[in-house]
């Protein structure tokens, strides 16, 4: 855009000084014929200008967005610098910590989720055949809690039903536990990071009043770098944990989820094996 405004000044200049001779002819001609050149001349040099006006609010407002875009990340990185680096350190690592617990557990749950319906659906139906080694081959081919604990119970299929509810239902809270691995440091950096926050908020106090102190004097530039820390380290602190807090409670509802098809595919074991211990004896 600079480019095409300095063509245009070029331009306009030229124009003017190409007409400055012919302006001058006309007058020595004479004075009563009309100088129409000189009319058509203050139009183009309008029309120019038009031009350059548009062109450099166009650059303007390219400028404009540009300044914006890096904007929020220049200032960011400003304010994390200006907040203590010790204390936003501390807190930019509880966020990374907790993220990474939060993803490792997130990819756990999703490869742990199955189409449970479908999965007890074939399983019944090999039940019904009679095919147990079947049954306990697509179990083991088949990834998640849900395929475990029906695993565990086609292992004592001869045993009595009440042995293989007691199994299901022991190997089922093993799994459960196994679902909220990791959980319990996700809800300690939760806490850590606004703690964190605090943490430098009474820092950024004392640097105030040691500043103070120092000045023998109470004045706003005195206080504002001390109280910049304090309020910035808080801010900070304050949005990693609603960062962790969101992410911890997708992972609650994934969890929930999974253990409510454990629970469920746990009834229909028991269901199939009935009709298959009835079917044999009959």
């Amino acid at each position: 855009m600079k480019h095409l405004m300095v063509r245009f000044a070029v331009l306009s200049l030229l124009i003017g000084v190409l007409s400055a001779p012919i302006m001058a002819q006309n007058k020595t001609v004479g004075s009563a014929k009309p100088d129409t050149t000189k009319v058509d001349t203050s139009a183009n040099d309008d029309a120019l200008a038009a031009q350059i006006d548009a062109a450099s609010a166009d650059s303007t407002a390219l400028l404009g967005d540009e300044v914006a875009g890096e904007g929020f990340h220049q200032a960011l990185k400003t304010k994390f610098i200006e907040g203590n680096a010790g204390f936003m350190s501390l807190v930019a690592l509880a966020l990374v910590i907790g993220l990474s617990f939060c993803i490792e557990r997130i990819i756990y749950l999703s490869l742990s989720e199955i189409d449970a319906k479908k999965f007890m659906v074939d399983l019944d139906e090999k039940l019904m055949q009679g095919d147990i080694t079947g049954a306990k081959s697509l179990c083991r081919d088949t990834r998640g809690p849900v395929a475990s604990i029906c695993y565990q119970g086609l292992e004592r299929i001869n045993e009595r039903i009440d042995n293989i509810e007691r199994s299901v239902v022991s190997y089922g809270s093993v799994q459960s536990s196994n679902l909220e691995k990791g959980c319990s440091w996700i809800t300690l950096f939760i806490a850590m990071a606004p703690s964190l926050g605090f943490l430098g908020t009474v820092i950024g106090m004392v640097m105030a009043f040691d500043q103070i102190q120092t000045a023998g004097d109470i004045s706003p530039t005195i206080v504002a770098s001390g109280m910049k820390v304090a309020l910035l380290t808080t801010i900070f602190g304050i949005i990693v944990a609603l960062i962790l807090q969101v992410f911890y409670n997708y992972i609650l509802s994934k969890i929930e989820h999974i253990t409510s098809q454990m629970e469920e595919s746990a009834i229909t074991l028991l269901d199939s094996v009935m009709k298959y211990k009835l079917k044999n004896e009959c």
